[in-house]
């Protein structure tokens, strides 16, 4: 029997599920930074295996949540609920349960498919505190399985898969045998600019950071990539900040974007990067849409 289905991967923000998304995939597709909400657009994941098709799904963190955007990053997460074939929710091992575990396991109470939980960053919390952990989770839902992993290390990630794959219905293969995900290239290549301003821009200023990619052109026979891409901003201030003094922070941006994508893309890339100041533009759902979320 061939298993196929889809895979929400869900949880606070900041627990590690674009991390694990990663590992999972063995590819960087999907963006991390250590700031919370990093990630606000659902992305695809497939692993492929000899008897199975998995498309996970990396979810926004769900919050609560405040402003137009952070509530479209919210409703996309638990929509990817909804459709899925199987859930795997992620947390971590610091706090025990909390109220917004709570919530969430609430939420997950209105499934018909299995859900297993994953205990993430084990590597960096003492064995002893993972047992009551899974006792404390296992009474208040009927977790399908309980695996401890370290999405950083690729500790236990493959033990988490062969758990999903038992779970999955019998069905098609969607994707190609060579597919890793259908998230478009230009997209990541976005994401992985917008994560570069989370990695080196201090402050809100990545909160109100939106990256659109206006061109991108493969010249033929040469291996080489050239892509043009707007950081958006909602006030000049946050402008001179992502430029920085000389035009030094904007080249810090571009040359750790352009390593990733280069390593995306398998080809030489020259990335062309501006800052534009559009004003309010996460709380407008126009602008929101245009950016992709």
């Amino acid at each position: 029997m061939f298993r196929s289905g889809f895979i929400a991967i869900v949880g606070l923000p900041n627990v590690g599920k674009s991390t694990l998304l990663n590992a999972l995939i063995g590819e960087k597709i999907s963006i991390v930074s250590k700031r919370p909400q990093t990630t606000r657009n659902t992305v695809t994941g497939v692993v492929n295996r000899p008897g199975a098709q998995m498309i996970f799904i990396d979810t926004p963190g769900i919050h609560e949540a405040r402003g137009l955007l952070n509530e479209r990053m919210v409703r996309e997460a638990l929509s990817a609920l909804k459709s899925a074939d199987a859930v795997v929710y992620m947390v971590e091992p610091w706090k025990g349960v909390t109220g917004e575990d709570r919530m969430i396991i609430k939420n997950l109470g209105r499934l018909s498919c299995p859900v297993a939980l994953a205990i993430n960053k084990t590597d960096a919390v003492a064995k002893e505190r993972i047992l009551p952990l899974i006792a404390e989770f296992s009474a208040l839902y009927p977790f399908k399985d309980i695996v401890p992993v370290s999405a950083l290390k690729n500790d236990g990630v493959d033990t988490l898969a062969g758990v999903i794959e038992g779970v999955l219905p019998e069905g098609p293969r969607y994707f190609s045998d060579d597919a890793i995900t259908d998230v478009p290239e230009r997209v990541i290549a976005a994401e992985m600019i917008r994560e570069k301003v989370f990695t080196f821009v201090s402050q809100e200023v990545p909160y109100s950071t939106g990256v659109v990619v206006e061109g991108f052109k493969e010249k033929k026979g040469r291996g080489v990539v050239v892509i043009q891409a707007a950081i958006n901003v909602e006030r000049e201030g946050q402008k001179g900040i992502v430029i920085g003094k000389g035009g030094a922070m904007l080249k810090r941006i571009g040359t750790a974007a352009r390593k990733d994508i280069e390593a995306l893309l398998g080809a030489k890339v020259f990335l062309e990067l501006f800052v534009r100041v559009n004003p309010g533009w996460t709380r407008k759902a126009g602008e929101i849409r245009e950016f992709g979320h």
